[in-house]
């Protein structure tokens, strides 16, 4: 059934989305592909897990700690490993290697605390109500995904444009040195920019995590791909490409399962990526000079 399969669709691309609004966020204000991204979005969903299953507390308690602690661990990644490269004016490929080494101690540090094995929230954790108008069901789960991830993202982009962190956050993004001599707090934005967007990736994580019950070490890496294939098709450093992809290529992954086959779910995705890229080289909202936050 299509309006089935288009629910699902807007579920998992809301997920899409969140998660690459971090990883844009980040490269549009401090010029880096942080590539622990994803190792953050799977240390949220863990994060989550112990307050509900280790602390009996309640799923929206697990939820807000886990956007508060990967948010800090990406405050520290930019502390000990961003700030070092930004003082040193390291070339752009430079914190890719750095975060992909983040990204490898994180999945071995929770696979040696977790284990490799799938991991799953408490019988009774996740609400199972649903709504069936005739034979499309709709369940609690996935109305809480696309209400939460619309939330934060109409929050993040109504910051981003209506307000004067916003406004400065932009400057930022166009030149940080400009940023500075107009008296503007550089290196506290850095700081807040990577809070937030790992803040966002773990609260993605959470929400995958709710989605398919199941929590591993590994989820990060392949969140991770589909991450920067968003923010390619969105336009670099553009928060609202990064939406727009995000749910674009979530309605590509299912109506591809749903109707061709599930071994050709990332190929078709990243085929209709791979197109629209041949098209517009620059993404759906980018542009050939690409600093935008």
């Amino acid at each position: 059934m299509l309006a089935q399969q288009l629910i699902n669709a807007l579920s998992l691309g809301s997920v899409y989305a969140l998660f690459a609004l971090g990883f844009t966020l980040v490269f549009g204000v401090l010029g880096v592909i942080n590539l622990s991204h994803g190792a953050i979005f799977m240390l949220g969903s863990y994060v989550a897990l112990l307050v509900v299953d280790q602390l009996a507390m309640p799923l929206w308690t697990g939820l807000l700690v886990a956007m508060l602690v990967t948010g800090l661990i990406g405050l520290l990644v930019d502390f000990l490993v961003l700030k070092p490269l930004r003082g040193r004016n390291a070339p752009h490929l430079a914190p890719m290697i750095a975060t992909i080494g983040i990204a490898i101690i994180l999945t071995n540090l929770a696979q040696g605390l977790f284990g490799a094995e799938n991991k799953r929230f408490p019988v009774g954790t996740i609400p199972e109500e649903s709504i069936s108008l005739g034979q499309l069901h709709v369940t609690a789960v996935q109305v809480g995904i696309v209400v939460i991830s619309f939330l934060l993202m109409a929050v993040l982009l109504a910051i981003m444009r209506r307000t004067q962190l916003g406004r400065a956050l932009r400057a930022i993004a166009e030149s940080p040195k400009a940023a500075y001599l107009l008296g503007i707090n550089v290196e506290g934005l850095f700081y807040l920019t990577s809070f937030s967007a790992a803040a966002l990736g773990g609260a993605a994580g959470v929400l995958v995590g709710l989605s398919f019950n199941a929590i591993s070490p590994f989820m990060g890496q392949p969140m991770l791909h589909k991450g920067i294939a968003v923010i390619i098709l969105g336009g670099m450093g553009d928060i609202r490409g990064a939406m727009f992809a995000g749910l674009f290529l979530g309605f590509a992954e299912v109506l591809t399962v749903a109707y061709i086959s599930s071994d050709f779910r990332d190929a078709v995705g990243f085929g209709l990526l791979f197109l629209i890229l041949l098209i517009r080289p620059s993404g759906m909202f980018g542009k050939v000079l690409e600093r935008k936050a």
